[in-house]
């Protein structure tokens, strides 16, 4: 059972990457060097950070270096706000007794802040700040707080994160929300991959304050989704990270003595706040460690098609970011996950093959 949690602060419970982002490329132009898109430096910006300015500006010294970053974000630190469900699960911990502590980068001036600022002042045992290898203190913090290791759970956004958790001996849970990417956080093998803290709660929640046991006998998991019609004929298409920020269907888990039609509306319902009617199966699918995936799972994917019943305003929960009604031809066009496809294609075949009947 989780009793205890160290979080990291930026990327994890507030968004500061475009500060940081923008701070670097104030730093990089003071120093003649590229600056870097937002993409980029995604993909090569790491910690300790001294690595990163060792590639890109080795002959700087490092206090130069740092004058220049916090010139600029300073004027911006205020600006940083709590990322979505941060305090939400800080609530939960605080709900189930989890002892809370931030293990960080951030200075702890700006941390002081942003803390006022994102309204998580209270919730944490201890914070330790300005910690510039991680690596180097989770076993200190761990030991001095009398932290079982089988009870402790490291939350971050970076593959140094992971690796401080792996250090420490403690199960770690890397999120999509900051400054690594799917791939990156998936090279570091956490204990597992979370869209966002809501998911991480449901996880956590659904394996009584456990994460799920890679040890046990595993299953594929019947799944149900569907191409949902407006009254105009449109489809209406969703964005997840959790797909590789891939479009997609609205879907899910069935649950244990629930129809598939039932699970399918539920879903439905939880996703985008739409009731549907006219369900009809099209196909089923596997989709096996599919690489699209934020982790490794075999699916049978039961596949429908719907229409919608009254009002027709899509309001995501927090496992999409992104919703659009457009017509088949058009979803066709946009970077679909494998199964979206492969059903879309069906169901245009299937009217074609009507059509000419």
């Amino acid at each position: 059972m989780i009793r205890n949690i160290i979080f990291d602060w930026s990327g994890t419970l507030v968004d500061d990457l475009p500060g940081v982002w923008k701070a670097t490329n104030h730093v990089l132009e003071q120093a003649g060097a590229p600056i870097l898109s937002l993409d980029e430096f995604r993909a090569e910006f790491e910690l300790p950070f001294t690595n990163f300015y060792d590639r890109h500006v080795p002959d700087i010294s490092l206090d130069q270096l740092e004058k220049w970053f916090h010139g600029y974000f300073s004027q911006v630190s205020g600006d940083v706000l709590a990322l979505p469900h941060a305090l939400e699960f800080l609530e939960f911990c605080k709900s189930k007794k989890i002892r809370c502590f931030i293990l960080s980068t951030v200075n702890s001036d700006y941390f002081a802040t942003q803390a006022a600022n994102a309204k998580m002042e209270g919730y944490f045992e201890e914070t330790f700040l300005g910690i510039w290898d991680k690596r180097k203190k989770i076993n200190e913090i761990l030991d001095d707080h009398n932290l079982t290791r089988e009870e402790t759970l490291y939350v971050g956004d970076m593959q140094h994160d992971v690796d401080t958790a792996h250090h420490g001996g403690v199960y770690s849970a890397a999120l999509l929300t900051g400054y690594n990417t799917l791939e990156q956080l998936g090279e570091s093998d956490p204990s597992i991959i979370t869209t966002n803290l809501a998911v991480l709660q449901k996880v956590l929640l659904e394996n009584d304050m456990t994460l799920p046991d890679s040890t046990k006998p595993r299953r594929p998991i019947p799944t149900v989704g569907a191409l949902i019609y407006n009254p105009l004929g449109q489809v209406l298409m969703i964005r997840t990270e959790k797909w590789s920020g891939k479009w997609g269907i609205p879907g899910g888990k069935i649950e244990y003595g629930e129809s598939s039609t039932s699970a399918l509306q539920r879903e439905i319902a939880e996703e985008t706040g739409l009731n549907v009617s006219e369900i009809e199966f099209v196909l089923s699918q596997d989709s096996i460690e599919s690489e699209e995936f934020h982790r490794p799972e075999h699916f049978v994917l039961l596949n429908y098609t719907c229409r919608t019943v009254g009002e027709t305003d899509v309001t995501l929960n927090e496992e999409a970011q992104e919703y659009r009604w457009v017509t088949e031809e058009e979803a066709l066009q946009l970077d679909l996950n494998l199964p979206t496809q492969v059903l879309l294609e069906a169901v245009l075949s299937r009217e074609h093959t009507t059509a000419d009947a």
